[in-house]
């Protein structure tokens, strides 16, 4: 028997269409070259049900990274026996488990919602000491520079063998990961 959605399932139903839409799409053509219309459109949704959740076509892929970021978090959380240097590790590889959805990111030019989600990440709040502020921010902007350039390249990098590289650049040992220039 057909069960009616309410609005909280049709809500998350066009979130999800419009998503799906709007990533096949950007496999399709340029990201500016993407018009509200034709998404919705494709999506199979009317321009106001866009408007109510989204505020433009960034709006979607922030929205996304941030619900993706907050899974990873809560996964981390969750583990009671994670050394604290597994935390780059632990984020590279959720990078890496979403690879398909960032480096669409990257290569649209929206790498600043990478950064925004690390800044997230990062925890950095108004009562947080100035010292201990200025520490994550310099690790948060260090880690997207590391995550940028990985994208660049192609991500071929599990998270452990990225965080390896880094330890053995830090050390001065090997910096081009055993590859030929």
């Amino acid at each position: 028997m057909f069960q009616p959605m309410n609005n909280r399932q049709k809500n998350s139903y066009v979130r999800r269409q419009i998503l799906q839409a709007l990533l096949a799409m950007m496999e399709e053509q340029d990201f500016p070259t993407i018009s509200v219309s034709a998404l919705t459109a494709r999506a199979g949704v009317g321009r106001a049900s866009f408007y109510r959740n989204f505020t433009g076509k960034e709006d979607v892929l922030r929205q996304e990274a941030a619900r993706l970021t907050q899974c990873w978090q809560r996964e981390w959380e969750q583990r009671e026996d994670a050394a604290p240097n597994e935390f780059l590790i632990s984020l590279l590889d959720f990078y890496k488990q979403h690879a398909a959805f960032y480096r669409q990111l990257y290569r649209a030019g929206l790498s600043g919602v990478v950064l925004d989600t690390i800044l997230q990440s990062a925890a950095i709040t108004r009562d947080l000491p100035n010292a201990a502020a200025y520490l994550r921010s310099a690790m948060a902007y260090m880690v997207y520079g590391w995550v940028i350039e990985w994208m660049r390249r192609g991500m071929q990098e599990s998270g452990s063998e990225l965080a390896k590289m880094i330890a053995d650049a830090q050390s001065g040992g090997q910096t081009d990961g055993g590859r030929d220039p």
